[in-house]
């Protein structure tokens, strides 16, 4: 199917989805439909389901439809044992209205998901799915943001980690969008699937549940645990080392399970009143030998002096994990009003495997003014933005991903030194390290020059200042008398 094929059927998709609008909230019928998507998959997917749970005998079976759905999800998950809780029983329940649910599984069942073959079929399943994610956050404003992170950040993040194979891992998992995503980046590098092995868990019952589907829609095998669990009070996957993390942590989060003995917390206790940094030890925590992560952060975590969370970040630098910050652009996350940025953190900054040698350096990249506006609220990284900010970072690393070599772009990028970070008190906003950037007239200008014309300048509008000045007073002095 055409790409404008694809969003036509999505377009149809999410006006059926509206049909149970009128009796429920975005979060109840996201449940529904994305349940329903699942099940249609499912219906074909899977060999060993009785036919009472394929799609044709749960849209035309006798008696209300909701209990069709629910002995059809259960068929499923007994056929299927890893997804065994992972799928919705709440189509049958009394305040479910029947007529609008069965109008929608209609439209379901009369959308095309086909392809030459039952993986391109898969596929477009796929996409739909994360169509409706994404729509669903949108809907759902600030609680969207729990379950979902923009594609072109999660995109941003696994193009520079390319974790072509070994463990994955997110300790926050959301609906499984870093693994989705990270397995794509390996079958476009003609891998295989099941190069890379998925490990996550997720807090939110409901949203565990989105991220179980969501990972066998795509055909991907991965361990989220058998429930959904707190990371800070019960650490589904103890002893596991990643070969990467890929991670967006909620923001600032005040309400968590704080042992002040936990024995992450290496780099110094987090403080009760924000996580930012229980998620960064955490995450350095799970990393192998040469492990490397890239988190979503909130920006005070760059610069934030308060409880101790200075004397964390510093220690973090000084232990040479952090290889990158980015500084991204405003308006990304729907979700919520607060400026993000982007942490690299890795074990292993040496010169293995052909790559410069980047111990004790850490790279700053400025992107704050990139991205392309949708709308008046939402902002997206264009793939050249991210192939810019991804390709910075692999010329600077070196070795076989990097296709040209690294320079300082004043205004954008810069490589700074640990002694250049201590004489900021560790402050790590790249704005501070990469400086403005230049126009083409100023960088092949004459220091000497530059200085005099911008003295010039100056005064010229000290000058003009001072006129102003004089006029507003004589007008003020007319209005006085």
């Amino acid at each position: 199917m055409t790409q404008t094929g694809i969003t036509e059927l999505q377009d149809v998709l999410w006006k059926a989805a509206a049909k149970l609008r009128g009796s429920m909230d975005a979060s109840q019928y996201r449940d529904f439909v994305l349940g329903l998507v699942f099940l249609k998959y499912a219906s074909s997917a899977f060999p060993g389901i009785p036919e009472t749970a394929r799609w044709p005998a749960v849209v035309s079976g006798p008696g209300p439809i909701g209990g069709r759905i629910d002995a059809a999800m259960a068929a499923v998950m007994r056929a299927e044992p890893s997804l065994d809780g992972a799928l919705p029983l709440i189509f049958g329940a009394e305040n479910v209205d029947q007529r609008r649910l069965a109008d929608l599984a209609g439209v379901i069942g009369d959308a095309r998901f086909t392809g030459r073959d039952r993986e391109s079929a898969r596929d477009l399943l796929g996409e739909v799915y994360e169509y409706f994610l994404e729509t669903f956050a949108r809907a759902e404003g600030r609680r969207g943001g729990e379950f979902y992170t923009p594609k072109s950040v999660v995109k941003l993040l696994v193009d520079v980690l390319e974790p072509y194979k070994g463990r994955v891992y997110d300790p926050c998992c959301g609906s499984g969008g870093m693994f989705v995503q990270a397995e794509k980046f390996v079958l476009s590098r003609r891998g295989r699937s099941g190069d890379i092995a998925v490990h996550g868990q997720e807090a939110n019952a409901r949203t565990w549940r989105l991220a179980r589907m969501n990972l066998a829609i795509h055909g991907i095998a991965g361990d989220l645990s058998a429930r959904h669990a707190d990371t800070f009070y019960e650490d589904a996957h103890p002893g596991l080392l990643a070969d990467h993390v890929l991670a967006n942590p909620p923001f600032n989060m005040s309400d968590w399970y704080r042992d002040s003995g936990d024995p992450r917390w290496r780099f110094g206790v987090p403080p009760a009143g924000n996580a930012n940094f229980a998620w960064m030890q955490h995450i350095v925590s799970k990393l192998g030998p040469r492990g490397a992560a890239g988190v979503v952060m909130a920006n005070g975590s760059m610069s934030s002096r308060q409880s101790g969370e200075s004397g964390i970040r510093a220690a973090m630098v000084e232990a040479d994990l952090v290889s990158c910050v980015v500084a991204l652009p405003p308006q990304l996350f729907r979700t919520t009003p607060i400026p993000a940025c982007l942490w690299f953190l890795s074990n292993d900054k040496g010169a293995e495997d052909g790559r410069d040698d980047r111990r004790g350096q850490v790279l700053f990249v400025d992107a704050r003014s990139m991205g392309t506006l949708l709308d008046r609220t939402e902002r997206v990284l264009t793939g050249d933005d991210i192939a810019r900010i991804a390709g910075t970072y692999h010329s600077w690393r070196g070795g076989p991903s990097a296709s040209r070599p690294y320079a300082d772009e004043p205004g954008f990028c810069r490589s700074a030194a640990l002694d250049e970070i201590r004489d900021h008190g560790h402050v790590l906003t790249p704005g501070r390290y990469a400086g403005a950037a230049e126009t083409a007239g100023e960088a092949s200008e004459p220091v000497r020059d530059r200085v005099e014309r911008l003295t010039k300048e100056l005064l010229t509008r000290f000058d003009e200042s001072a006129r102003l000045e004089q006029v507003v007073r004589t007008r003020l002095e007319r209005l006085d008398g």
